[in-house]
This record gives C-alpha cells, sequence and structure tokens, in this order.
C-alpha cells in the first residue's frame, strides 16, 4: 500500500511559461557533445582523439578512479573536437553526427532473467552507469557499492518543470523494463515518489511512496528524509525518471538510445512547448528563432530557473537536464524599485501587493536587488525545507570547514537542489548551493 506523506513547508514559484503538452521531433542536430564538467567529482581521462570515428555507445572517456566507469557518444560520428580549459582541464568532448556511424551492440535480453552481475556490466559497458548517483554526496555511484535501495521521483515541483506524466505516455513499458534492470542492483527495494495523479502507480516490482506539497516535494532527496531517512554510513541510489528509459531501451533493443524530451520553458519564449531530440544537443537547437523579439537581455538556462545553469545558445544542454528556461536578464536599472508596492512581484516573504493575487503567474529576471550582506538567523530557510535539518547551521558548519558538526547537523541528506529555494529567498544573497558544494566536497576528501 503506498505511504502518502504530506509536506507543508517549501514554496511554489509560479512563473510564466509553462510548456504546452505537444511534442515536437527536432531534427538530428549537426553536432552533440558529452562535458565532463557535469559531473561532480569526476577527474576524466579521455578514451578517444580528435578526428576518431566512434559508434553510438563508444567509449568518449572515463573515471581516472574508477576506469570501470565510462561515459560513452550519445550519437556515431566524429570526433571534431577535444575542448579543454586551464590547466587543460577537459571541458567538452564535440561530435559531428553521422547517421552512417551505426552504433555499439550490446546484449538485448529480460533482464529479469539476468543476473545481478550481467545487468550491471551491461549497464557500465554501456556508459549508462553516470546516470545512477548516489546518497550522500550526490556523485556517480560506485559499482562495488550495496546501496540499501534506489530511488526515483516520477515527478517534479520545481517552476515550469516538464510533466512526467506527459513524456511517458506510451514508454511504460520501456520504463518498467529499466525498473527491472535496477531491482538487480540492489538487496533493497526500488522506490518509486509519486504526486496524486501520477501514471506510474501501476508499476511493478517497486514500492510507492505518495507525496503531497509545494516544491520541493519533487526532489528525491526531500522524498528519502520524509520515509527512510539516510544514516551516517549508509548508501542509497538515485537515478532521474528519463534515465531509466534509458536503460530500458538498452535492455529491450541491445543498443543504446540517449533520445530524450526537453521541455522550451520561460517567459522569453514565444510558445512553450516539448523537443524530443537526443542528449547532449546544442541550446540553440531548442532555441533558435522560438523566443520573443525582446529589446532587452535574457538568459538561457539548461534546467530550471533555482538549480540550472547559464548557458549561451552556441553551448550544449547539460547531462541531467530535461528542461531549458529563458527568462528576462534584469540588468536594466528600476527607478525607484524600492517604492513599487509590486502589484506584478512574487515574493517568498509575502512583501508585496502581489500576495492578493495567488493565482497569478509572473514574469520574474535574475536580478538580484543586492548584494551579499550579513548572514544572520531570520528562520526562512527552515520554512523552505521540509527535512529535520537546521540549514543555517549547517551552511556556518561548512563555513568555518567543521567537519564533526557538518556530520550532525544533516549533510550526508543534501544536495543544492534541496536547499535551492533557500538560496531564492535569501535575504542576505548568500551563495547557499555552493556553500553545501564545497563542504559535500570536504567530506569526500576527508572521510571517503
Amino acid at each position: 500500500m503506498s505511504e502518502v506523506v504530506k509536506l507543508r513547508k517549501g514554496l511554489n514559484i509560479k512563473l510564466k511559461g509553462s510548456a504546452e503538452k505537444v511534442l515536437e521531433k527536432l531534427p538530428t542536430p549537426a553536432t552533440v557533445a558529452l562535458k565532463p564538467t557535469d559531473f561532480q567529482g569526476l577527474t576524466p581521462k579521455l578514451s578517444v582523439k580528435a578526428d576518431a570515428e566512434v559508434k553510438a555507445g563508444d567509449a568518449l572517456f572515463y573515471d581516472k578512479y574508477h576506469p570501470e566507469i565510462v561515459f560513452t557518444a550519445p550519437v556515431g560520428g566524429k570526433v571534431v573536437s577535444i575542448n579543454r580549459g586551464e590547466r587543460r582541464k577537459i571541458l567538452e568532448v564535440v561530435i559531428e553526427t553521422s547517421e552512417k556511424a551505426g552504433s555499439v551492440e550490446f546484449k538485448k535480453a529480460d533482464p529479469s532473467t539476468l543476473s545481478s552481475e550481467e545487468v550491471k556490466e551491461q549497464i557500465l559497458k554501456s556508459g549508462l552507469w553516470s546516470f545512477i548517483k548516489k546518497r550522500p554526496y550526490g556523485i556517480i555511484a560506485l559499482p562495488d557499492e550495496q546501496p540499501k535501495a534506489i530511488y526515483i521521483s516520477t515527478f517534479d515541483t520545481a517552476p515550469l518543470a516538464p510533466d512526467f506524466n506527459f513524456i511517458v505516455d506510451g514508454n511504460m513499458d520501456t520504463f518498467q523494463t529499466g525498473v527491472n534492470a535496477l531491482a538487480k542492483l540492489t538487496e533493497g527495494k526500488v522506490i518509486l515518489g509519486v504526486n496524486a495523479d501520477s501514471t506510474f502507480t501501476g508499476v511493478k516490482n517497486v514500492e510507492i511512496n505518495t507525496f503531497e506539497g509545494p516544491h520541493p516535494a519533487g526532489n528525491v532527496g526531500i522524498q528519502i528524509a520524509n520515509t527512510k531517512p539516510l544514516n551516517k554510513g549508509e548508501v542509497v541510489w538515485t537515478i532521474n525518471f528519463q534515465d531509466v528509459l534509458f536503460i530500458g531501451r538498452l535492455f529491450k533493443t541491445g543498443k543504446v538510445d540517449f533520445t530524450k524530451i526537453f521541455a522550451l520553458t520561460g517567459s522569453e519564449v514565444a510558445a512553450p512547448k516539448y523537443y524530443q531530440t537526443v542528449l547532449g544537443a546544442p541550446v540553440a537547437s531548442l532555441t533558435e528563432g522560438k523566443l520573443i523579439d525582446a529589446g532587452y537581455k535574457q538568459r538561457i538556462i539548461s534546467g530550471n530557473v533555482l538549480t540550472g545553469t547559464k548557458v549561451k545558445k552556441q553551448c550544449y544542454i547539460g547531462f541531467y537536464d530535461s528542461q531549458v528556461t529563458v527568462i528576462p536578464e534584469g540588468d536594466e536599472y528600476e527607478l525607484f524599485g524600492w517604492a513599487d508596492p509590486g502589484f506584478g512581484k512574487f515574493s517568498a516573504t509575502k512583501t508585496f501587493f502581489g500576495k492578493l493575487f495567488p493565482k497569478k503567474e509572473y514574469t520574474l529576471n535574475a536580478n538580484l536587488h543586492g548584494g551579499e550582506r550579513a548572514f544572520v538567523l531570520s528562520g526562512q530557510y527552515e520554512k523552505l525545507v521540509p527535512m529535520d535539518i537546521m540549514p543555517v547551521y549547517l551552511l556556518k558548519a561548512i563555513l568555518v570547514n567543521d567537519i564533526d558538526k557538518m556530520e550532525q547537523l544533516g549533510i550526508y541528506e543534501v544536495v543544492e537542489e534541496d536547499l535551492a529555494l533557500c538560496e531564492y529567498a535569501c535575504t542576505s544573497k548568500i551563495e547557499v548551493q555552493k556553500i553545501l558544494r564545497e563542504g559535500i566536497n570536504t567530506m569526500i576528501k576527508e572521510l571517503g
């Protein structure tokens, strides 16, 4: 029987520009790219050189410290460039796509009939292991670990997030195959987080928990904390909903298929809707000719407005992202902005008169409206995080590098997305997510 968890803490930010439930298939882009910088804690080593011909599923690079974890080409073609940054850090491996290149052949089988080692080997060789993350730390899982469970959230409550019920339509059998494969990787259970109107309640071989409440109810970390909190020494794995489809296709067809559905959203998009393309596609392939003709700067975000990354049109979509959001940059001077009663503004603390219109959708920009200031105890954060932790004290423990306090205050339970609302609402303009990641990296370095 499904457990129903009602969450009261959190905040829904109602933005203009949600995607209409219309799907358009885009042609294969001329180039795609895999970016090692998308993977926290990864030290990449190249498997290919520039001008190499690759098939879809061929290894492009691997983890220096765990060489069994490889990252494979989303499409076949030619490696046209390997872009580097400071100290020759690998930033991108760019492939010029070719339909003639083909795909690597893997084993086609029902994962329910395979051993756990056979399933694990197939997922590793195909490069799909990179989609499986672990808690604590939110980094790629290690194959030799034994997770107590594998969690999948089947809904997203972030601003303008895509509708997973719409995306999975017609692909539930593939999702089930992916779940069956994941079930082989744990002695525990595969646990689905669903909401009230979910189409995933019929999935078999899983435990289902139902969540009600505002964002971040859809975050897998929040779902873990409110059902089976993570204790020191325990490990759970997580995977995004669409990435389960990649695993399902692998076992159903014997080939990697990185086709993915993205939501193009935001107030600056002329007609927000869903687009089907390939993982690692250029941002321009989604946005070109689809934005309104504005007389001001626009910010393109790979991901959602809370946790996404600011990108340019010539960049490539993030590895784990399933939406691209476009909002006003907000770098114009606002005359007497402090005196504006705010009928058209949204406030987490209900400061503006916009609170009188609870159903109103807002056009918000990226303006911070001030700089960083004293980090004081205000009680804001606790209202936005439906977990049994004290976010401000945790962040201060990180700032002073107190490892014992970090452990006691719950650093094992959170990653950036779980505290993203705190950064949005913070009157002190603190870079909450950056500080948290620095703390997590410290824990990894000190404790492993």
